[in-house]
């Protein structure tokens, strides 16, 4: 029993970052979502007047799913809480099966660990329960953030549960994809595909009077029918656990069977080899970041586009004078018109780029932990030029990302007859890049410094300023204090000006940190995993 329980310990040592992140993440938006509704609708009538301005629109539940009960916190945590962290559940079960199954195989661990005492099914089992512990610790970081912001205890834990219940039914496609694909790269797009498939069932369900019954037929919309504080449902528990069991089971049976290292879908050994982007090391790791950037791109034009046709349908009757309070302190800026609404939104898109950015340095640093570059340097290849080439093509990817937001959020809103410009939503994607290019700076820095605890580090630095920068001003915090978030020096435009100060500054800061860690990482010793 030492051996399994060894590897069940280390399997959730690797996926212990990525998970305490999503905690994080469930903790916090749980807390913010309730917390924020109390404070900026705390009477009847102004919660009446909530419900009638967003509940039917339906740009609104493409993002959130169907609401049952916005009169009180648990129903509108139940919306809007559970209908998007549900997604990040699912996102989280699917990457954790696929790391665990799938690319301890792709990195040769696998059969290091089968040709010792345990076996095909001791492997499966302890890597279930790593996922199981990582399962329960985001229901802990749900329950705790729903809890602490005041809602009752029963409810809490209920709504936390339907929440994570996705991820069971995401493990085992994660596992599924997993035996049939013939590479981890392969599983993940399977298994992301899956995803987006119950994604979309789901918003056409909630957005349809005609095909609402295919609400029964995504994971996503099984959390909907759970019914959290507004008639519990538990029975509907029954689906995702007895689809989960039965993907499992079937991933399972698969890999009792199937040799180490292949997948039952072909690999395509016979094709012609593809060796585009093998020509530099710059090129290859455009070859091996471009499904990672495809991602990122298309989901954030994907929401931007959404924000562009939400912003016609923000009426000023539908905000209490609680809430323009809050959101004058957070950016001064009115969301009842449509630049306004772009213009804070898009806050968040300078968060996403910014984690975007963070993510390039996570990739710079699996590279390191694999040992790839022990290989790479010894070619005549300088280490300089290979941090500088990730630099220069994060940068790229960064200024793609922000700009293409910005053409899809104008899209969005001409489709509303917004009277929003190209240029307009151009500049409010323009306007993420400061922002972004510092936290690369600064991330790769601290990479060069610290190359174990860089991840951490950097996700924490990048998160840790946009939650002050959200509560800093709520809370009355010194402007001292606020200043020292770079969340707190973006313009938001279109609304705002853009502040080409406080951007110069921004740019400037990143260089300095760039050249550095190059300097740094020049004369530093690898270090493996």
């Amino acid at each position: 029993m030492r051996a399994p329980s060894a590897i069940a310990r280390r399997a959730f040592a690797d996926s212990r970052i990525r998970t305490l992140a999503f905690a994080y993440l469930f903790a916090g938006a749980a807390y913010a979502n309730v917390a924020g509704y109390s404070s900026a609708y705390p009477t009847l009538a102004e919660r009446l007047s909530f419900v009638h301005s967003f509940a039917r629109n339906d740009a609104v539940r493409m993002f959130y799913g169907k609401p049952y009960e916005l009169l009180t916190g648990g129903g509108y945590a139940a919306w809007r809480v559970g209908g998007l962290l549900s997604i990040f559940a699912g996102a989280w079960g699917l990457l954790a099966a696929v790391r665990a199954l799938r690319a301890e195989e792709d990195a040769g661990r696998a059969e290091l660990v089968l040709a010792g005492t345990v076996g095909r099914r001791g492997t499966l089992l302890a890597a279930l329960v790593a996922i199981g512990v990582g399962v329960t610790i985001l229901w802990l970081g749900g329950f705790l953030g729903l809890a602490l912001a005041g809602l009752d205890l029963g409810g809490s834990a209920y709504l936390a549960l339907a929440i994570v219940s996705v991820a069971p039914v995401f493990v085992g496609v994660g596992a599924l994809a997993s035996q049939l694909a013939p590479s981890r790269r392969i599983a993940i797009e399977l298994s992301s595909a899956a995803l987006l498939t119950a994604f979309l069932a789901r918003v056409v369900a909630d957005t349809s009077t005609s095909l609402q019954w295919l609400r029964w037929t995504t994971p996503l919309g099984w959390v909907e029918e759970l019914r959290a504080f507004s008639g519990a449902q538990p029975l509907v528990l029954l689906l995702p656990t007895g689809v989960g069991a039965l993907l499992l089971t079937l991933a399972g049976a698969i890999a009792m069977r199937r040799d180490v290292g292949s997948g039952l879908l072909p690999a395509r050994d016979r094709t012609p080899p593809n060796v585009r982007l093998l020509s530099s090391p710059f090129a290859q790791t455009l070859r091996s970041e471009r499904a990672s950037f495809a991602a990122w791109l298309l989901g954030s034009g994907f929401f931007a586009f959404v924000v562009g046709v939400i912003s016609t349908s923000i009426p000023s009757a539908g905000l209490s004078g609680a809430m323009r309070r809050e959101l004058r302190k957070l950016g001064a800026v009115s969301i009842t018109t449509p630049a306004g609404y772009i213009g804070f939104s898009f806050l968040f898109f300078v968060l996403v780029v910014s984690l975007f950015a963070c993510s390039q340095i996570a990739a710079a640093r699996a590279a390191e932990a694999d040992e790839q570059l022990e290989t790479l340097f010894a070619l005549p290849v300088s280490r300089l030029g290979w941090l500088a080439g990730r630099l220069l093509l994060a940068a790229g990817a960064i200024a793609a990302i922000g700009l293409f937001a910005g053409v899809c959020a104008w899209a969005g809103a001409a489709s509303q007859n917004a009277p929003v410009s190209l240029s307009q939503a151009l500049g409010a994607g323009a306007n993420c890049l400061p922002t972004a290019l510092l936290f690369l700076g600064v991330a790769a820095l601290v990479y060069a410094l610290a190359p174990r605890a860089s991840a951490g580090v950097n996700y924490g630095l990048v998160v840790l300023a946009f939650v002050w920068q959200l509560f800093g001003g709520v809370l009355e915090a010194p402007r001292w204090l606020l200043d020292v978030s770079p969340f707190q020096h973006v313009g938001l435009v279109p609304a705002q000006a853009f502040r080409a100060g406080a951007a110069a500054a921004m740019l400037a800061i990143a260089a300095t940190a760039a050249a550095a860690a190059l300097m740094v990482f020049r004369r530093r010793d690898l270090m493996g995993g």
